[in-house]
């Protein structure tokens, strides 16, 4: 038995598993993975305020390598799943379907593609990752396209494009293939037929184009909802109903303004009673305004956002995509990124969301990592992921703190695990076999790859990507910021310096990293405020300052019942290997109300107890002066 006992730890230690797995926190299960609409907030079944944070699981989707799916196979999908939770902490990805390959004849859908889809899904379900799925859509149809033409489009199947009867592709003098949304004929036609609900002859009779889609949308739905395990719906937090929505021709005495009150917004209405029959009531739609509401080139900008869709309520969630077309014209913003560059264009889509009374997710940014444009890539994406966690520059958070408003929920285009390793045949051409970048219209934005051994690396800075970030709060979360000290080249990107007014908290913080959060208890609930630590946090140095504390290394986190042993503890991190998350404890029966604030540092230094305790008594006195 000592023997058998001796080869017993010898192989634990071999491993590095533990030979008795730690029990899991009482909050965490079903209730910390449901995620409801209310109001301007996501919250999970504890009443948290919950921000959700991740990829696009893939753009490998609107190839035919895969079969319109983002991986090859099942396990493909469980590494990619594996690795985004221990390289990132993403905890939720929006996860691209082909309504081509799941309606391949009119009226019959392919419950084998539904299958491999779904199982697919599951793997990041199973890694602890929410997931809301999306019809994809970019130029309708791959099938528009000629075998040699320069672009190429996904979405509706080959029979829709058949029986519309569409003129020859053209897009003109192109230099992005973004612009055959405007000047490409085929295109516009076949977008305008899909919101007129045009009727098209097909071997199966007469169908209209909108209806089919609908239908098929339920199918796909209810299929998932009878396919997945309780504890697995549980963590699917909506659907988002068709990728970048746009007329493509306007009707007389329409514009774009009136296009998405009379068109666009009663298509979403008949998703969402499509959602409700496929047993998706409880679940929001992520719906998407046009897709030029936000532009941020002028005479590219329309008028949207849902100005006319009232209030809509807790069935919607407000969904929009945002690439900084200045940068990757390489015309029009000739240099790099600054501190707080999208504040505004961030603060706008804060401001659309807290009118519909909705909360806001920005399922799609990002910037090219190769061609002419990429060297702008470590500024652009440090400056959105800078303006999604507050609504201020880092010049300006510590100044002015009660602006910085909610953090936004994100997923970042894209996450392609064969980025740079496809074999796509360029609509359908044996001859012309794309591997290079995402292998779809000459893009390349894909965060991560395979490197030769075969394992997935980041390609991007992972102090850009593995992110500190509040995951849930309990209460409202009030201001938020996290320097990460990412790299531009050799180069630190310092923006949010610690102001000489906070000399102990700029000494504590030093050069590393750090991230402050300031919340506002809401009471009725006992579960703690969490956030993702970064991988390379090593909890042992971490230095939490805080009105709870103030501690270096902060312990395993306990608790009696419901009670947390310690107010300032870590966790490991559900779903990924060796991470840690925060969890902040407030005193048991706190009342709703009270304001709380915590300084998380990586550190970079070894603080003493008198300098916590001096930078505690700093933010306190900023907490209190600060206007919360």
């Amino acid at each position: 038995m000592l023997g058998a006992a001796v080869l017993l730890l010898a192989a634990v230690w071999a491993t590095g598993t533990p030979a008795v797995a730690a029990e899991a926190p009482w909050f965490d299960g079903r209730a910390a993975d449901q995620v409801t609409v209310e109001g301007t907030r996501f919250a999970d079944g504890h009443g948290r305020e919950v921000v959700l944070r991740g990829f696009n699981v893939s753009g490998a989707t609107k190839l035919e390598e895969n079969g319109g799916l983002p991986f090859a196979g099942t396990a493909d999908a469980r590494a990619s799943a594996a690795a985004m939770r221990n390289l990132t902490g993403a905890d939720a990805v929006r996860f691209l379907l082909s309504w081509a390959h799941a309606e391949p004849r009119p009226g019959q859908v392919d419950t084998a593609y539904l299958e491999r889809a779904t199982a697919q899904l599951k793997a990041f379900l199973d890694a602890g990752i929410r997931v809301f799925p999306d019809f994809h859509q970019d130029l309708y149809s791959r099938h528009l396209f000629d075998e040699d033409s320069w672009y190429s489009g996904d979405g509706a199947p080959e029979w829709v494009v058949d029986a519309g009867g569409y003129p020859k592709e053209s897009c003109g003098i192109c230099f992005h293939w973004g612009q055959n949304i405007t000047q490409n004929q085929a295109v516009r036609s076949a977008t305008r037929d899909f919101w007129s609900n045009r009727a098209l002859t097909t071997e199966a009779g007469t169908v209209r184009v909108q209806d089919a889609f609908l239908a098929t949308a339920e199918k796909t739905m209810s299929y998932l909802a009878q396919h997945l395990t309780e504890d697995e719906f549980a963590r699917v937090v909506g659907f988002d109903p068709l990728n970048e929505p746009y007329a493509g021709v306007y009707d007389d005495g329409h514009n774009s303004r009136t296009w998405e009150k009379s068109v666009l917004w009663p298509f979403y209405e008949k998703f969402r009673a499509r959602m409700d029959a496929a047993g998706w009531q409880d679940k929001p739609a992520f719906v998407e305004p046009n897709m030029f509401w936000n532009s941020n080139l002028g005479f590219q900008r329309q008028e949207g956002g849902f100005l006319d869709a009232g209030q809509p309520g807790p069935d919607y969630v407000f969904n929009t995509h945002y690439y900084d077309q200045k940068a990757i014209s390489g015309i029009f913003m000739p240099g790099k990124a600054a501190d707080g560059q999208y504040a505004a264009d961030f603060g706008a889509l804060r401001d659309r969301a807290t009118a519909l009374n909705l909360p806001a997710v920005l399922s799609e940014f990002g910037h090219p990592l190769s061609g002419f444009t990429s060297d702008k890539a470590p500024t652009v994406v440090k400056a959105m992921y800078q303006a999604l966690d507050s609504r201020l520059s880092g010049a300006t958070w510590w100044t002015r703190p009660a602006a910085s408003g909610a953090v936004l929920s994100s997923t970042q285009w894209q996450w392609d695990l064969y980025s740079g390793r496809h074999h796509e045949a360029m609509n359908g051409d044996a001859g012309n076999i794309l591997t290079e970048g995402d292998a779809w219209n000459g893009e390349d934005l894909s965060a991560v790859r395979l490197d030769d051994s075969g394992d997935a690396a980041l390609r991007q800075d992972a102090r850009l990507l593995d992110r500190l970030y509040p995951r849930a709060v309990a209460g409202r979360t009030l201001a938020f910021t996290f320097e990460d000290r990412s790299r531009d080249g050799s180069t630190t990107l310092s923006w949010n310096r610690v102001p000489g007014s906070l000399p102990n908290v700029a000494e504590l913080t030093g050069s590393g990293r750090y991230g402050m959060l300031v919340w506002r208890s809401g009471g009725g609930t006992d579960a703690p405020t969490e956030l993702r630590l970064p991988r390379d946090f090593d909890p042992a140095r971490t230095t939490v300052v805080s009105d709870l504390g103030a501690v270096t290394g902060p312990p395993a986190y306990t608790a009696h019942g419901h009670t947390a042993d310690h107010p300032i503890a870590t966790a490991a991190d559900p779903g990924a290997t060796g991470a840690r998350r925060l969890l902040l404890s407030a005193p048991a029966g706190e009342g709703a109300g009270t304001l709380h604030y915590a300084l998380i540092a990586d550190g970079t230094t070894a603080p003493s107890a008198e300098l916590r305790a001096a930078a505690r008594s700093e933010l306190a006195r900023w907490a209190a002066d600060a206007g919360f």
